[in-house]
């Protein structure tokens, strides 16, 4: 199997073997997608339409170029055609936790999610503090089906929150952005301290926020179900307080920040507010609070334990509305496997986090079904937003624009299972749920990297 090169920031596998019948092992092809309803938000593009690509590139909608022959032919009839998505920040669990998931297994979740570029998050073992991890991943992500992989190196090293990482040397072997994961940096002089130097390097910051001593020991929401249930409950002053923090130190060091999985209503407004002075800071929220709140915990099951906590329906309602009005700029799966060990204990004990790359087209979808979000705004807020705060820029489907491109069918009817969840982690809350909305091609720099059956 040849293994094609990859310059940095991103690193690219191969084809696999889902991809075993479009024209050979590491081929470009020439690829039509006919007859599909094109959207493209930042165009404000929709239309039925042909897409033909050649290389890595789009050369042109609807009319086919002359002497095109094409060796791939997709058949889009009523089907969605739209950039492929743009995952801001998830574990994949390798290096250091294989017993839960590994690059290869989550790579091709992804593809068959609809995702043509993923951000690594750093918790893994080695942390991601070091050139040499980053290049041990860029390794591990070589021969298999795989998007877009970048790495989001360590704010700290070790995630410890003591000693500055080396961004600079980060930075240079092509980490996107830097982040301390969901690990509190609680030395206010070292938060300090990190961000003048991301500022200094013009390195985006991902931030995750919780006050480690008001969310000790919790492991839901604190309200009303939590009291119900006797768990004890993590408040929204624990993001709201550490928010607000970061924010101070936004005003003072200029740092730019990138807000990950707000779960508090209240953030929205506290983000918002922070835009309207000028601050550099953009955030996102992730598929499952956008689709839950603590109200829908079955009983003690801890496929619903994820960090930050699912909390009120009114704070799902503000997040949803902030997702309309624009104050909040993406959607990301915040996808995080689980090994079936670690989640089969009490609800506290479990380690939290939701296997989402599968199910997250569906979820995406149930937004716009419900009439809280329009097709094109759905779509924007998975593709050319999320671009956007990687600095990348739109994530289109024009012509001369890279084939980073998604299809699927809006309207297909699935049942998810443990034998179908593509992921290794089978830890979501929508399992055995019948699901509408599925992935049925994935194409990214010109490749095909997922077909469905």
């Amino acid at each position: 199997m040849c293994h094609p090169t990859a310059s940095y920031p991103w690193y690219r596998g191969s084809y696999g073997s889902n991809v075993s019948d479009y024209g050979g092992v590491c081929n470009i092809v020439k690829i039509c997608i006919k007859n599909g309803r094109v959207i493209n938000p930042s165009t404000k593009y929709d239309k039925v339409s042909d897409v033909w690509i050649d290389g890595k590139k789009i050369i042109s909608t609807g009319k086919k170029p002359a002497g095109f022959i094409a060796k791939k032919v997709i058949d889009a009839t009523n089907q969605i055609v739209c950039p492929g998505f743009i995952d801001l920040g998830s574990y994949l669990q390798e290096p250091g936790y294989e017993h839960k998931a590994t690059i290869a297994s989550e790579a091709k979740a992804a593809a068959a999610g609809g995702f043509t570029s993923i951000c690594c998050m750093p918790k893994t073992n080695p942390v991601i503090d070091t050139p040499a991890v980053v290049e041990l991943i860029k390794e591990r992500a070589r021969g298999i089906a795989t998007p877009k992989i970048y790495c989001i190196g360590a704010l700290t090293e070790g995630l410890k929150g003591q000693v500055l990482a080396e961004m600079s040397a980060l930075r240079e072997i092509g980490c996107v952005g830097v982040s301390n994961a969901r690990e509190a940096i609680q030395d206010t002089v070292v938060l300090k301290n990190s961000l003048e130097y991301a500022a200094s390097i013009d390195l985006t910051v991902f931030m995750s926020c919780e006050d480690p001593w008001l969310a000790k020991g919790g492991s839901m929401h604190d309200g009303l179900v939590s009291t119900k249930k006797g768990l004890v409950g993590i408040p929204s002053s624990a993001e709201l307080i550490a928010l607000s923090k970061v924010l101070i130190l936004v005003e003072q060091t200029g740092a730019k920040i990138h807000f990950q999985a707000l779960s508090a209503g209240r953030s929205v407004k506290y983000i918002s507010d922070a835009r309207q002075k000028g601050l550099p800071v953009s955030c996102d929220v992730s598929i499952s609070h956008v689709n839950l709140c603590d109200q829908d915990i079955s009983d003690y099951d801890s496929n619903y334990h994820v960090r930050p906590p699912l909390r009120s329906r009114k704070d799902k309602n503000a997040l949803i509305n902030g997702l309309k009005k624009g104050q909040v700029d993406a959607i990301s799966p915040h996808h995080e496997p689980q090994d079936a060990d670690s989640k089969a204990t009490t609800f506290s004990s479990s380690e939290p986090g939701i296997s989402s790359y599968d199910t997250f087209l569906s979820l995406l979808w149930a937004l716009v079904r419900n009439g809280q979000l329009t097709e094109s705004r759905a779509i924007d807020l998975v593709s050319s937003a999320p671009g956007k705060a990687l600095g990348k820029g739109d994530n289109g489907i024009t012509v001369g624009d890279v084939a980073d491109i998604c299809v699927f069918d809006p309207n297909l009817i699935w049942t998810s299972h443990s034998n179908n969840i593509i992921s290794r982690g089978k830890n979501t809350p929508f399992l055995n749920r019948e699901m509408t909305g599925k992935v049925t091609h994935t194409i990214a720099d010109g490749q095909i990297i997922y077909a469905g059956s």
